[in-house]
Protein backbone atom coordinates (compact mmCIF):
# COMPACT_ATOMS: atom_id res chain seq x y z
CA UNK A 1 0.00 0.00 0.00
CA UNK A 2 1.48 3.09 -1.19
CA UNK A 3 2.54 5.97 1.90
CA UNK A 4 4.36 8.73 -0.11
CA UNK A 5 1.40 10.16 -2.15
CA UNK A 6 4.13 10.31 -5.01
CA UNK A 7 2.71 12.17 -8.06
CA UNK A 8 2.53 9.51 -10.90
CA UNK A 9 3.02 12.29 -13.74
CA UNK A 10 6.74 12.71 -11.97
CA UNK A 11 7.02 9.04 -11.88
CA UNK A 12 6.37 8.78 -15.68
CA UNK A 13 8.89 11.57 -16.11
CA UNK A 14 11.45 9.91 -14.33
CA UNK A 15 11.32 6.98 -15.98
CA UNK A 16 10.91 8.40 -19.71
CA UNK A 17 14.14 10.52 -18.92
CA UNK A 18 15.72 7.29 -17.90
CA UNK A 19 14.43 5.76 -21.07
CA UNK A 20 16.08 9.18 -22.97
CA UNK A 21 19.40 8.58 -21.45
CA UNK A 22 19.97 5.26 -22.22
CA UNK A 23 19.13 5.20 -25.44
CA UNK A 24 22.35 6.16 -27.08
CA UNK A 25 24.33 3.84 -24.90
CA UNK A 26 22.02 0.80 -26.07
CA UNK A 27 22.73 1.76 -29.27
CA UNK A 28 26.15 1.96 -28.66
CA UNK A 29 26.08 -1.51 -26.81
CA UNK A 30 24.22 -3.28 -29.70
CA UNK A 31 26.66 -1.82 -32.61
CA UNK A 32 29.49 -3.27 -30.57
CA UNK A 33 30.80 -6.88 -28.94
CA UNK A 34 33.85 -7.88 -26.90
CA UNK A 35 36.36 -10.28 -26.66
CA UNK A 36 34.33 -11.47 -23.42
CA UNK A 37 30.81 -12.06 -25.44
CA UNK A 38 32.65 -13.84 -28.23
CA UNK A 39 34.47 -15.81 -25.12
CA UNK A 40 30.98 -16.22 -23.47
CA UNK A 41 29.30 -17.59 -26.66
CA UNK A 42 32.02 -20.28 -26.94
CA UNK A 43 31.54 -21.20 -23.46
CA UNK A 44 27.83 -21.76 -24.26
CA UNK A 45 29.08 -24.00 -27.50
CA UNK A 46 30.57 -26.36 -24.89
CA UNK A 47 34.57 -24.99 -24.82
CA UNK A 48 36.25 -25.86 -21.67
CA UNK A 49 39.32 -26.31 -19.94
CA UNK A 50 42.78 -24.37 -20.07
CA UNK A 51 46.52 -24.87 -21.87
CA UNK A 52 48.49 -25.85 -18.91
CA UNK A 53 51.44 -25.81 -20.62
CA UNK A 54 51.42 -21.84 -21.27
CA UNK A 55 54.71 -20.35 -19.78
CA UNK A 56 52.56 -17.42 -18.06
CA UNK A 57 50.57 -20.31 -16.17
CA UNK A 58 46.86 -21.90 -17.27
CA UNK A 59 45.29 -20.12 -20.51
CA UNK A 60 42.00 -21.28 -20.70
CA UNK A 61 41.03 -22.51 -24.40
CA UNK A 62 38.54 -20.15 -24.62
CA UNK A 63 40.95 -16.91 -24.52
CA UNK A 64 43.39 -19.34 -26.77
CA UNK A 65 40.50 -19.42 -29.56
CA UNK A 66 39.23 -16.14 -29.12
CA UNK A 67 42.66 -14.60 -29.32
CA UNK A 68 43.73 -16.42 -32.48
CA UNK A 69 40.88 -15.93 -34.48
CA UNK A 70 41.26 -11.70 -33.64
CA UNK A 71 44.85 -12.15 -35.13
CA UNK A 72 44.05 -14.48 -38.10
CA UNK A 73 40.57 -12.56 -39.63
CA UNK A 74 39.12 -9.83 -36.70
CA UNK A 75 36.28 -10.31 -34.46
CA UNK A 76 34.16 -7.96 -36.36
CA UNK A 77 31.44 -10.71 -37.99
CA UNK A 78 31.71 -12.81 -34.49
CA UNK A 79 34.37 -15.75 -33.20
CA UNK A 80 31.30 -18.25 -34.69
CA UNK A 81 31.72 -18.67 -37.76
CA UNK A 82 35.43 -18.92 -37.94
CA UNK A 83 35.82 -21.56 -35.37
CA UNK A 84 33.06 -23.71 -36.20
CA UNK A 85 34.19 -23.29 -40.19
CA UNK A 86 37.84 -24.60 -39.03
CA UNK A 87 35.97 -27.38 -36.66
CA UNK A 88 34.46 -28.91 -40.03
CA UNK A 89 37.65 -27.91 -41.95
CA UNK A 90 39.90 -29.76 -39.84
CA UNK A 91 37.37 -32.34 -39.14
CA UNK A 92 37.91 -32.09 -35.65
CA UNK A 93 35.66 -33.78 -33.15
CA UNK A 94 35.22 -31.10 -30.41
CA UNK A 95 36.12 -27.51 -29.64
CA UNK A 96 38.13 -28.48 -27.18
CA UNK A 97 40.47 -30.57 -29.53
CA UNK A 98 39.91 -27.25 -31.93
CA UNK A 99 41.78 -25.30 -29.39
CA UNK A 100 44.52 -27.66 -28.79
CA UNK A 101 45.41 -27.78 -31.90
CA UNK A 102 45.43 -23.80 -32.27
CA UNK A 103 47.34 -24.14 -29.39
CA UNK A 104 49.94 -26.05 -31.47
CA UNK A 105 50.05 -23.42 -34.50
CA UNK A 106 47.85 -25.70 -36.41
CA UNK A 107 44.70 -24.01 -37.18
CA UNK A 108 44.66 -20.99 -39.59
CA UNK A 109 41.01 -19.40 -38.82
CA UNK A 110 39.45 -17.64 -41.92
CA UNK A 111 35.79 -15.94 -42.09
CA UNK A 112 33.99 -18.42 -44.53
CA UNK A 113 31.20 -17.74 -47.28
CA UNK A 114 28.46 -18.55 -49.42
CA UNK A 115 27.69 -22.53 -48.51
CA UNK A 116 30.48 -22.42 -45.68
CA UNK A 117 29.48 -20.03 -44.25
CA UNK A 118 25.85 -21.35 -44.07
CA UNK A 119 26.95 -24.58 -42.63
CA UNK A 120 29.25 -22.93 -39.77
CA UNK A 121 26.14 -20.52 -39.04
CA UNK A 122 23.98 -23.74 -37.92
CA UNK A 123 26.83 -25.84 -36.66
CA UNK A 124 27.28 -23.14 -34.33
CA UNK A 125 23.69 -22.29 -33.32
CA UNK A 126 23.29 -26.03 -32.66
CA UNK A 127 25.99 -26.38 -30.27
CA UNK A 128 25.36 -22.57 -28.40
CA UNK A 129 21.42 -23.58 -28.06
CA UNK A 130 22.30 -26.99 -26.68
CA UNK A 131 24.14 -25.06 -23.98
CA UNK A 132 21.22 -23.11 -23.49
CA UNK A 133 19.05 -25.86 -22.93
CA UNK A 134 21.05 -26.62 -20.14
CA UNK A 135 20.61 -22.90 -18.40
CA UNK A 136 16.77 -23.67 -19.44
CA UNK A 137 17.03 -26.99 -17.52
CA UNK A 138 18.69 -25.51 -14.45
CA UNK A 139 15.94 -22.91 -14.14
CA UNK A 140 13.41 -25.63 -14.04
CA UNK A 141 15.04 -27.32 -11.60
CA UNK A 142 15.07 -24.49 -9.68
CA UNK A 143 11.64 -23.75 -9.92
CA UNK A 144 11.02 -27.35 -8.36
CA UNK A 145 13.21 -27.65 -5.74
CA UNK A 146 11.70 -23.58 -4.63
CA UNK A 147 8.23 -25.68 -5.22
CA UNK A 148 9.50 -28.87 -2.75
CA UNK A 149 10.87 -27.34 -0.25
CA UNK A 150 9.84 -24.09 -0.33
CA UNK A 151 11.10 -20.01 0.24
CA UNK A 152 11.97 -18.85 3.21
CA UNK A 153 8.91 -18.34 5.53
CA UNK A 154 9.63 -13.93 5.27
CA UNK A 155 10.81 -11.21 3.87
CA UNK A 156 13.31 -9.82 3.53
CA UNK A 157 15.51 -13.04 2.76
CA UNK A 158 18.50 -13.22 5.05
CA UNK A 159 22.10 -12.31 2.79
CA UNK A 160 25.25 -13.68 4.05
CA UNK A 161 28.64 -13.26 2.70
CA UNK A 162 31.59 -15.77 3.13
CA UNK A 163 34.89 -15.46 1.74
CA UNK A 164 38.12 -17.42 3.04
CA UNK A 165 39.80 -17.56 0.14
CA UNK A 166 39.09 -21.53 0.23
CA UNK A 167 35.95 -23.25 -1.90
CA UNK A 168 36.50 -26.34 0.64
CA UNK A 169 36.51 -24.01 3.90
CA UNK A 170 33.79 -21.31 1.82
CA UNK A 171 31.43 -24.13 1.85
CA UNK A 172 31.83 -25.53 6.05
CA UNK A 173 30.59 -21.62 6.38
CA UNK A 174 27.90 -21.36 3.94
CA UNK A 175 26.56 -24.76 5.54
CA UNK A 176 26.57 -23.09 9.23
CA UNK A 177 25.03 -19.72 8.00
CA UNK A 178 22.06 -21.81 6.42
CA UNK A 179 21.21 -23.67 9.56
CA UNK A 180 21.98 -19.86 11.44
CA UNK A 181 19.37 -18.48 9.75
CA UNK A 182 20.82 -17.29 6.10
CA UNK A 183 18.71 -17.62 3.16
CA UNK A 184 21.53 -16.26 0.38
CA UNK A 185 25.25 -17.30 0.43
CA UNK A 186 27.64 -15.01 -1.06
CA UNK A 187 30.95 -16.40 -2.17
CA UNK A 188 32.67 -12.97 -2.33
CA UNK A 189 35.30 -12.99 -5.01
CA UNK A 190 39.31 -12.92 -4.55
CA UNK A 191 40.28 -9.37 -4.72
CA UNK A 192 41.21 -7.98 -8.25
CA UNK A 193 39.38 -10.55 -10.26
CA UNK A 194 37.35 -7.93 -11.82
CA UNK A 195 40.35 -6.76 -13.67
CA UNK A 196 41.11 -10.80 -15.49
CA UNK A 197 40.37 -10.81 -18.81
CA UNK A 198 40.05 -14.98 -18.16
CA UNK A 199 38.21 -16.56 -15.76
CA UNK A 200 40.36 -18.96 -13.78
CA UNK A 201 40.28 -22.55 -14.16
CA UNK A 202 39.16 -25.71 -11.60
CA UNK A 203 38.47 -25.76 -7.44
CA UNK A 204 40.71 -23.12 -5.90
CA UNK A 205 42.16 -23.03 -2.63
CA UNK A 206 43.63 -19.84 -1.97
CA UNK A 207 42.64 -16.47 -3.09
CA UNK A 208 42.64 -12.69 -1.35
CA UNK A 209 39.59 -11.40 0.89
CA UNK A 210 37.55 -13.77 -1.23
CA UNK A 211 37.52 -16.79 -3.39
CA UNK A 212 38.00 -16.82 -7.66
CA UNK A 213 35.05 -17.08 -9.03
CA UNK A 214 35.37 -20.21 -11.14
CA UNK A 215 33.08 -22.82 -12.87
CA UNK A 216 34.40 -25.52 -10.57
CA UNK A 217 33.67 -23.58 -7.68
CA UNK A 218 30.31 -22.29 -8.49
CA UNK A 219 29.18 -26.00 -8.78
CA UNK A 220 30.78 -27.18 -5.40
CA UNK A 221 28.93 -24.83 -3.44
CA UNK A 222 25.81 -24.90 -5.52
CA UNK A 223 25.56 -29.00 -4.70
CA UNK A 224 26.60 -28.30 -1.08
CA UNK A 225 23.58 -25.91 -0.67
CA UNK A 226 21.60 -28.45 -2.33
CA UNK A 227 22.19 -30.70 0.21
CA UNK A 228 22.02 -28.11 3.32
CA UNK A 229 18.77 -27.25 1.75
CA UNK A 230 17.03 -30.60 1.90
CA UNK A 231 18.09 -30.19 5.95
CA UNK A 232 17.07 -26.86 6.63
CA UNK A 233 14.05 -27.25 4.68
CA UNK A 234 14.19 -23.81 2.73
CA UNK A 235 16.04 -23.46 -0.70
CA UNK A 236 19.17 -22.17 -0.01
CA UNK A 237 19.91 -19.78 -2.66
CA UNK A 238 23.81 -18.83 -4.26
CA UNK A 239 24.72 -15.61 -5.18
CA UNK A 240 28.50 -14.64 -7.11
CA UNK A 241 30.04 -11.39 -9.18
CA UNK A 242 29.09 -11.35 -13.05
CA UNK A 243 31.08 -7.93 -13.33
CA UNK A 244 34.18 -6.91 -14.45
CA UNK A 245 36.09 -8.17 -17.59
CA UNK A 246 34.69 -11.10 -17.64
CA UNK A 247 30.91 -10.25 -17.08
CA UNK A 248 29.71 -12.50 -20.00
CA UNK A 249 31.28 -15.34 -19.30
CA UNK A 250 30.45 -15.39 -15.21
CA UNK A 251 27.04 -14.79 -16.28
CA UNK A 252 27.10 -17.93 -18.49
CA UNK A 253 28.72 -20.12 -15.75
CA UNK A 254 26.51 -19.08 -13.67
CA UNK A 255 23.54 -20.33 -15.54
CA UNK A 256 25.35 -23.44 -16.50
CA UNK A 257 25.70 -24.34 -12.44
CA UNK A 258 22.08 -23.01 -11.54
CA UNK A 259 23.55 -20.19 -8.93
CA UNK A 260 20.58 -17.93 -8.09
CA UNK A 261 21.99 -14.34 -7.65
CA UNK A 262 24.46 -12.55 -9.36
CA UNK A 263 25.92 -8.90 -8.86
CA UNK A 264 25.78 -7.57 -12.14
CA UNK A 265 25.40 -3.30 -12.07
CA UNK A 266 25.66 -1.33 -15.22
CA UNK A 267 27.98 1.34 -14.27
CA UNK A 268 29.79 -0.66 -11.14
CA UNK A 269 32.79 -1.69 -13.06
CA UNK A 270 33.32 1.95 -14.46
CA UNK A 271 33.30 3.59 -11.45
CA UNK A 272 35.16 1.62 -8.92
CA UNK A 273 37.10 -0.81 -11.05
CA UNK A 274 38.29 1.78 -13.76
CA UNK A 275 36.78 -0.21 -16.62
CA UNK A 276 36.14 0.96 -20.23
CA UNK A 277 32.64 2.72 -20.52
CA UNK A 278 31.81 0.92 -23.65
CA UNK A 279 33.13 -2.14 -22.92
CA UNK A 280 31.17 -2.54 -19.54
CA UNK A 281 27.63 -1.01 -21.41
CA UNK A 282 28.57 -3.89 -24.01
CA UNK A 283 29.07 -6.67 -21.57
CA UNK A 284 26.24 -5.65 -19.59
CA UNK A 285 23.59 -6.29 -21.88
CA UNK A 286 25.20 -9.45 -23.33
CA UNK A 287 24.86 -10.92 -19.79
CA UNK A 288 21.69 -9.39 -18.92
CA UNK A 289 20.22 -11.49 -21.23
CA UNK A 290 21.64 -14.41 -19.92
CA UNK A 291 20.76 -14.18 -16.75
CA UNK A 292 16.82 -13.02 -18.15
CA UNK A 293 17.01 -16.44 -19.58
CA UNK A 294 18.47 -18.15 -16.40
CA UNK A 295 15.51 -16.60 -14.38
CA UNK A 296 18.63 -15.17 -11.96
CA UNK A 297 18.58 -12.49 -10.02
CA UNK A 298 20.53 -9.39 -10.17
CA UNK A 299 21.85 -7.13 -7.81
CA UNK A 300 23.07 -3.81 -8.60
CA UNK A 301 25.64 -1.40 -6.85
CA UNK A 302 24.48 1.47 -6.41
CA UNK A 303 24.84 1.15 -2.64
CA UNK A 304 28.45 1.79 -3.33
CA UNK A 305 28.06 5.46 -4.65
CA UNK A 306 27.66 6.52 -0.93
CA UNK A 307 30.99 4.95 0.17
CA UNK A 308 32.37 7.57 -1.84
CA UNK A 309 29.98 10.31 -1.90
CA UNK A 310 27.61 11.51 0.48
CA UNK A 311 24.54 9.92 1.05
CA UNK A 312 22.35 13.00 2.10
CA UNK A 313 23.42 15.11 -1.21
CA UNK A 314 23.86 12.42 -3.25
CA UNK A 315 20.51 10.33 -2.47
CA UNK A 316 19.38 11.30 -5.81
CA UNK A 317 22.10 9.62 -7.78
CA UNK A 318 21.25 7.06 -6.56
CA UNK A 319 17.72 6.53 -7.65
CA UNK A 320 18.90 8.19 -11.17
CA UNK A 321 21.43 5.19 -11.32
CA UNK A 322 18.21 2.70 -9.86
CA UNK A 323 15.80 4.20 -12.85
CA UNK A 324 18.82 3.66 -15.47
CA UNK A 325 19.81 0.08 -14.45
CA UNK A 326 15.84 -0.66 -14.35
CA UNK A 327 15.50 0.42 -17.78
CA UNK A 328 19.12 -1.06 -19.34
CA UNK A 329 17.34 -4.41 -17.54
CA UNK A 330 14.10 -4.25 -19.37
CA UNK A 331 15.52 -3.91 -22.65
CA UNK A 332 17.92 -6.44 -22.16
CA UNK A 333 14.70 -8.29 -21.23
CA UNK A 334 15.06 -9.34 -17.87
CA UNK A 335 11.45 -8.42 -15.82
CA UNK A 336 11.07 -6.65 -12.38
CA UNK A 337 10.97 -10.20 -10.37
CA UNK A 338 14.73 -10.62 -11.31
CA UNK A 339 16.21 -6.62 -10.58
CA UNK A 340 17.57 -6.57 -7.42
CA UNK A 341 18.06 -3.23 -7.23
CA UNK A 342 20.62 -1.67 -4.33
CA UNK A 343 20.68 1.08 -2.11
CA UNK A 344 22.02 1.33 1.46
CA UNK A 345 22.12 2.79 5.07
CA UNK A 346 24.98 5.05 4.57
CA UNK A 347 23.70 8.33 6.41
CA UNK A 348 26.29 9.06 8.70
CA UNK A 349 24.38 8.80 12.40
CA UNK A 350 25.64 11.70 14.12
CA UNK A 351 23.60 13.83 11.53
CA UNK A 352 20.11 15.07 13.01
CA UNK A 353 17.16 12.93 11.62
CA UNK A 354 19.53 10.28 10.12
CA UNK A 355 17.01 7.77 10.65
CA UNK A 356 14.21 9.10 9.29
CA UNK A 357 15.56 9.95 6.15
CA UNK A 358 17.26 6.34 5.80
CA UNK A 359 13.32 5.83 6.34
CA UNK A 360 12.56 8.42 3.40
CA UNK A 361 15.18 6.85 0.98
CA UNK A 362 14.53 3.27 1.69
CA UNK A 363 10.68 3.69 1.19
CA UNK A 364 10.98 5.81 -2.16
CA UNK A 365 12.96 2.69 -3.80
CA UNK A 366 10.33 0.13 -2.58
CA UNK A 367 7.55 2.58 -4.10
CA UNK A 368 9.24 3.58 -6.82
CA UNK A 369 9.91 -0.47 -7.83
CA UNK A 370 7.20 -1.93 -6.34
CA UNK A 371 8.01 -5.81 -7.76
CA UNK A 372 11.69 -5.23 -7.40
CA UNK A 373 13.40 -8.18 -4.82
CA UNK A 374 15.50 -4.46 -3.66
CA UNK A 375 19.13 -5.69 -1.68
CA UNK A 376 19.19 -3.65 1.22
CA UNK A 377 22.74 -3.03 1.99
CA UNK A 378 23.92 -2.15 5.65
CA UNK A 379 26.31 0.64 7.04
CA UNK A 380 29.94 0.06 6.26
CA UNK A 381 31.52 4.08 5.80
CA UNK A 382 30.41 4.84 9.20
CA UNK A 383 31.26 1.82 11.41
CA UNK A 384 34.45 3.28 13.50
CA UNK A 385 35.54 -0.21 14.95
CA UNK A 386 33.36 0.36 18.05
CA UNK A 387 31.69 -2.84 17.93
CA UNK A 388 29.12 -1.92 20.48
CA UNK A 389 27.73 1.07 18.43
CA UNK A 390 28.49 -1.18 15.06
CA UNK A 391 25.96 -4.05 16.79
CA UNK A 392 23.02 -0.80 17.17
CA UNK A 393 23.58 0.85 14.10
CA UNK A 394 23.18 -2.24 12.68
CA UNK A 395 20.11 -3.08 14.26
CA UNK A 396 18.57 0.16 13.26
CA UNK A 397 19.40 -1.28 9.83
CA UNK A 398 17.72 -3.83 10.10
CA UNK A 399 14.55 -2.37 11.41
CA UNK A 400 14.57 0.41 8.61
CA UNK A 401 14.40 -2.44 6.51
CA UNK A 402 11.51 -4.53 8.24
CA UNK A 403 9.68 -1.16 8.18
CA UNK A 404 10.18 -0.01 4.77
CA UNK A 405 9.56 -3.61 3.40
CA UNK A 406 13.10 -4.51 1.66
CA UNK A 407 13.02 -7.93 -0.29
CA UNK A 408 16.90 -8.94 0.30
CA UNK A 409 19.11 -7.73 3.85
CA UNK A 410 23.01 -7.98 3.46
CA UNK A 411 23.95 -8.55 6.96
CA UNK A 412 25.71 -6.21 8.65
CA UNK A 413 28.93 -6.69 10.72
CA UNK A 414 29.80 -4.77 13.72
CA UNK A 415 33.06 -5.14 13.20
CA UNK A 416 33.14 -3.64 9.54
CA UNK A 417 36.55 -1.74 9.50
CA UNK A 418 37.66 -3.59 11.55
CA UNK A 419 38.90 -8.00 10.55
CA UNK A 420 37.66 -10.16 7.62
CA UNK A 421 34.59 -11.01 10.41
CA UNK A 422 35.18 -14.59 12.23
CA UNK A 423 32.36 -16.79 12.52
CA UNK A 424 31.40 -15.53 15.95
CA UNK A 425 31.02 -12.07 14.49
CA UNK A 426 28.69 -13.76 11.57
CA UNK A 427 26.88 -15.90 14.77
CA UNK A 428 25.90 -12.08 16.48
CA UNK A 429 25.20 -10.56 13.48
CA UNK A 430 22.53 -13.18 12.32
CA UNK A 431 21.02 -12.73 15.89
CA UNK A 432 20.71 -8.99 15.49
CA UNK A 433 18.63 -9.74 12.17
CA UNK A 434 16.54 -12.17 14.10
CA UNK A 435 15.71 -10.62 16.58
CA UNK A 436 14.45 -7.53 14.56
CA UNK A 437 12.09 -9.82 12.10
CA UNK A 438 10.43 -11.72 15.05
CA UNK A 439 10.19 -8.92 17.35
CA UNK A 440 9.02 -6.24 14.52
CA UNK A 441 8.69 -8.55 11.21
CA UNK A 442 5.04 -7.40 10.95
CA UNK A 443 5.62 -3.72 12.22
CA UNK A 444 5.33 -2.67 8.72
CA UNK A 445 1.04 -2.46 8.70
CA UNK A 446 1.43 0.17 11.65
CA UNK A 447 3.74 2.55 9.85
CA UNK A 448 2.28 5.34 8.95
CA UNK A 449 4.24 7.81 7.66
CA UNK A 450 2.61 11.24 8.15
CA UNK A 451 1.29 12.80 4.84
CA UNK A 452 3.40 16.42 5.19
CA UNK A 453 5.81 15.00 7.92
CA UNK A 454 9.87 14.61 7.38
CA UNK A 455 10.37 11.43 5.80
CA UNK A 456 6.86 12.15 2.90
CA UNK A 457 8.61 15.73 2.28
CA UNK A 458 11.93 13.99 2.02
CA UNK A 459 11.33 11.48 0.08
CA UNK A 460 9.39 13.98 -2.86
CA UNK A 461 12.76 16.06 -2.37
CA UNK A 462 14.85 13.40 -3.59
CA UNK A 463 12.74 11.87 -6.61
CA UNK A 464 12.65 15.64 -7.40
CA UNK A 465 16.20 16.33 -7.89
CA UNK A 466 16.64 13.07 -9.44
CA UNK A 467 14.13 13.88 -12.78
CA UNK A 468 16.04 17.32 -12.49
CA UNK A 469 19.43 15.74 -13.17
CA UNK A 470 18.08 13.35 -15.16
CA UNK A 471 17.19 15.54 -17.63
CA UNK A 472 20.64 17.17 -17.21
CA UNK A 473 21.83 13.64 -18.13
CA UNK A 474 19.71 13.81 -21.35
CA UNK A 475 21.11 16.82 -22.40
CA UNK A 476 24.87 16.26 -21.91
CA UNK A 477 24.69 12.48 -22.76
CA UNK A 478 25.00 9.68 -20.12
CA UNK A 479 28.18 8.67 -21.01
CA UNK A 480 29.77 12.64 -20.26
CA UNK A 481 27.78 12.93 -17.16
CA UNK A 482 29.75 9.47 -15.98
CA UNK A 483 33.39 11.07 -17.52
CA UNK A 484 32.57 14.31 -15.36
CA UNK A 485 31.80 12.13 -12.04
CA UNK A 486 28.39 12.42 -11.69
CA UNK A 487 27.80 8.82 -9.84
CA UNK A 488 29.90 8.42 -6.43
CA UNK A 489 32.44 11.01 -7.41
CA UNK A 490 34.39 9.01 -9.71
CA UNK A 491 35.57 11.09 -13.22
CA UNK A 492 35.31 7.94 -16.19
CA UNK A 493 35.70 9.07 -19.44
CA UNK A 494 34.45 7.32 -22.38
CA UNK A 495 37.33 6.69 -23.94
CA UNK A 496 39.72 5.73 -20.85
CA UNK A 497 39.59 2.84 -18.39
CA UNK A 498 40.90 -1.05 -18.51
CA UNK A 499 39.56 -3.19 -21.42
CA UNK A 500 38.93 -0.71 -23.73
CA UNK A 501 41.17 -2.64 -26.66
CA UNK A 502 38.48 -5.65 -25.99
CA UNK A 503 35.88 -3.51 -27.73
CA UNK A 504 34.91 -4.27 -31.43
CA UNK A 505 32.69 -3.26 -33.68
CA UNK A 506 30.60 -4.83 -35.35
CA UNK A 507 30.68 -5.35 -39.09
CA UNK A 508 27.44 -5.82 -41.55
CA UNK A 509 27.16 -9.63 -41.41
CA UNK A 510 28.06 -10.08 -37.35
CA UNK A 511 26.88 -13.28 -36.65
CA UNK A 512 26.17 -14.23 -32.78
CA UNK A 513 24.12 -17.64 -32.50
CA UNK A 514 23.80 -16.77 -28.11
CA UNK A 515 22.96 -13.20 -28.91
CA UNK A 516 20.51 -14.48 -31.63
CA UNK A 517 18.79 -17.65 -29.17
CA UNK A 518 18.50 -15.26 -26.49
CA UNK A 519 17.16 -12.18 -28.79
CA UNK A 520 14.53 -15.16 -30.17
CA UNK A 521 13.93 -16.75 -26.83
CA UNK A 522 14.46 -19.75 -28.47
CA UNK A 523 15.75 -23.08 -27.81
CA UNK A 524 17.10 -24.38 -31.28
Amino acid sequence: MPLLDLDPEVVATARALAAEAAAPVIDIARAHTTVAVERATLRLAGITGADTTHRAGDVPWVNRVVDTVREHCGLEHGVALPVFHALREHDLGSLTELAEATAAGQITYRLPEGRDATRAAKAARTAVARGLRTVDRNRAQRDRLVAKLGDPPRRPWIYLIVATGDIDEDVVQAANAARAGADIIAVIRSTGQSLLDYVPEGATHHGFAGTYATQENFRIMRAAMDEVSKEVGRYVRVTNYASGLCMPEIAVLAGLQRLDMMLNDSMYGILFRDINPIRTFVDQRFSRQVHARAGIIINTGEDNYLTTADAVDAAHTVTVSQLLNEHFAHEAGLPDELLGLGHAFEINPRVPDSFRMELAHALLARELFPDAPLKWMPPTKHMTGNVFDGYLLDGFFNLAGVLTGQSILLVGMMTEAVVTPFLSDRDLALANVRYVLEAAGNLREDFRPAPDGFIAKRAHQVLGEAVDLLARIVDEGLLEAIGKGTFGLMKRPADGGKGADGVIAKADGYTNPASELLEEGATA
